[in-house]
């Protein structure tokens, strides 16, 4: 029974279930290891051929596929793209996050719910791309606006240039590397779309990923923009 407790609190779990109209229901129970906050597959996956890594290989993919054959996302992303490839983005769908700390539950389409499952997989999957935003992940905040986007992605950008100063290094104020990371997300998201073009799904999993390079567009042009500037309000007690 210990032994249970103490693997039980070295994960951050999330459930995903998704509710439709028909009555239907769908399940997925993600489990990451608290401190690497790498995936903890329940299973060895089933690898279709999309799966392989040379499948629409991301150009700037750092795998060697001579070491991984396989997309370590794509593989852990099977169970769910088969489930969902029978449906439309816009099927109506409530969707109940459950997480170690809180539930949170919202009545929308069905990309919504799926784009919020999907972010999480891709980023804790072994990605080296995607493996920068697992701050992003450890505070996941499910169904967020633009703006709540925008303000997680430039804080964990400027503790983690903290964390960089402390160790000697010298920091990017000026979010020029965070536009970096955002511009490499962009090029996965899309990379993964042509791969996902390959296989015969409906556009539920399809705008699921349109979803997400819109809010890692969104957090590019609002920094380039200099609309980034419109959070300045939150902070005039800092800056009187």
């Amino acid at each position: 029974m210990e032994d249970c407790v103490r693997i039980a609190a070295n994960k951050k779990n999330f459930n995903y279930k998704f509710i439709f109209n028909s009555g239907e229901e769908a399940e997925f129970n993600i489990d990451l290891d608290r401190f690497s906050l790498n995936l903890i597959p329940a299973e060895d996956k089933f690898r279709p051929k999309w799966t392989k890594l040379n499948c629409c290989k991301c150009p700037n993919c750092t795998l060697d596929e001579q070491q991984h054959e396989y997309c370590p996302v794509a593989v852990n992303l099977v169970e769910v793209i088969d489930y969902f490839s029978i449906f439309q983005s816009s099927e109506p769908v409530e969707t109940i996050v459950t997480t170690n700390e809180r539930t949170y539950s919202k009545e929308g389409t069905l990309q919504q719910g799926v784009s919020s499952l999907l972010g999480i997989y891709m980023v804790t999957s072994g990605c080296p791309v995607m493996e920068k935003l697992k701050p992003m992940v450890r505070f996941h905040l499910p169904f967020a606006t633009i703006e709540e986007t925008l303000h997680r992605a430039i804080s964990m950008h400027l503790v983690s240039q903290y964390f960089l100063y402390r160790h000697g290094g010298q920091p990017d104020w000026n979010l020029k590397k965070l536009t970096q990371v955002y511009d490499n997300v962009k090029i996965v998201n899309q990379s993964f779309l042509k791969r996902l073009g390959t296989i015969d799904t409906k556009d539920a999993n399809l705008n699921a990923i349109v979803v997400l390079d819109y809010f890692a567009s969104g957090v590019n042009l609002s920094i380039d923009g200099q609309a980034v500037d419109d959070l300045c309000y939150l902070f005039e007690g800092y800056i009187k």
